[in-house]
């Protein structure tokens, strides 16, 4: 077992997954991601992208493959000490929001703050300033059921990055957002990474998100590929329109 060059905060080599019914999600995808990169992951639904991020985040352990975090290795880590340094070093973000009912707004937010020790007052003060920067601060007070599906996926952005994780690992992270919503959303998040050297890992089939990351990995079957040109969405097939795809090495 080899440990990775320092300057990736993330590397993975030859991960391999598989679902419950024995369909693979991955197969033999290896990457690395450096320290304060943006790296975006490419492709259409179904071609692992979501399971990659699991897999790289600790959510799920992998089945065979190696994750280093900071020339650590996460795949012979217990679950304890995964979900440990989950809490602690990372972020995320779901496609769809996930808010606990019974807490209002900038409770939320400041949860991942207050669960690793942080007084409830400078929590409460960081995720006002999240909530303020992504135009949801004057809902701080509210529970989640009274806020559009949209307002309620802002505050889950917020509360990833109130948290300030080193790696922050974002699953399409602007489904729910209207069109109109989604360029402001994305630069916020991007920016403030930039600015407070966040690592993001990316996850989407946008060609807008992810013309903002510095670079960009493809996946499609659960192969990591050079290039993806997929049909268009109507007309007859044609050479061109074919999906293709080229394997990389």
């Amino acid at each position: 077992m080899v440990a990775p060059p320092d300057n990736d905060v993330l590397w993975a080599r030859a991960l391999h997954f598989k679902h419950r019914d024995g369909t693979p999600a991955l197969s033999g995808v290896s990457l690395e991601v450096r320290e304060g990169e943006i790296l975006a992951v490419s492709g259409p639904r179904g071609s692992g992208k979501t399971t990659l991020l699991r897999c790289l985040s600790g959510l799920v352990p992998v089945q065979s493959g190696e994750v280093w975090f900071n020339s650590v290795p996460m795949h012979t880590m217990g679950t304890l000490t995964r979900e440990r340094l989950r809490r602690e070093r990372f972020g995320w973000i779901d496609p769809a929001p996930v808010l606990v009912p019974e807490l209002n707004v900038w409770e939320n937010t400041a949860l991942p703050l207050m669960l690793r020790g942080t007084g409830r007052r400078q929590a409460k003060t960081a995720a006002l300033e999240w909530l303020e920067r992504l135009d949801v601060g004057t809902r701080a007070r509210r529970r989640p059921h009274q806020l559009q599906q949209a307002e309620r996926q802002r505050v889950c952005i917020a509360r990833a990055l109130a948290a300030a994780p080193s790696v922050l690992f974002a699953d399409e992270p602007t489904a729910p957002l209207h069109r109109s919503d989604r360029a402001h959303v994305l630069r916020t998040l991007t920016t403030a990474a930039r600015s407070h050297g966040i690592t993001v890992v990316l996850a989407t089939h946008d060609p807008d998100t992810e013309a903002l990351a510095d670079r960009t990995v493809a996946l499609l079957d659960g192969r990591r590929v050079k290039t993806v040109h997929l049909p268009p969405v109507s007309g007859t097939a044609t050479t061109e329109g074919r999906a293709a795809c080229s394997l990389s090495v």
